[in-house]
C-alpha cells in the first residue's frame, strides 16, 4: 500500500529501511523522502515505521551471560 503518495514510499519500502536499520523518522524521511513535500502522510508512516522497527527487533536473539 503506498503510504507517501508524493513519493512513492510503500509500507513495504518502509518496512524494508526497518530491516536495513532505520529507527526514527527522520532516517525515514531522508533515505526515501517519505513526508517532506505536503506532510499528509506523516501520522501513517510513523505508526507504520515503529510497528516495522518493533518487528525487526523482535526478531533480534536473546543474548544471555
Amino acid at each position: 500500500m503506498y503510504v507517501c503518495l508524493c513519493n512513492a514510499v510503500t509500507d513495504h519500502d518502509i518496512r524494508r529501511e526497518a530491516a536495513d536499520g532505520v529507527h526514527t523518522f527522520a532516517e525515514l524521511q531522508a533515505r526515501t523522502g517519505c513526508s517532506d513535500c505536503c506532510g499528509c502522510c506523516e501520522q501513517e508512516a510513523r505508526a507504520t515505521l515503529v510497528k516495522a522497527v518493533e518487528h525487526t527487533l523482535a526478531q533480534l536473539p536473546i543474548l544471555t551471560a
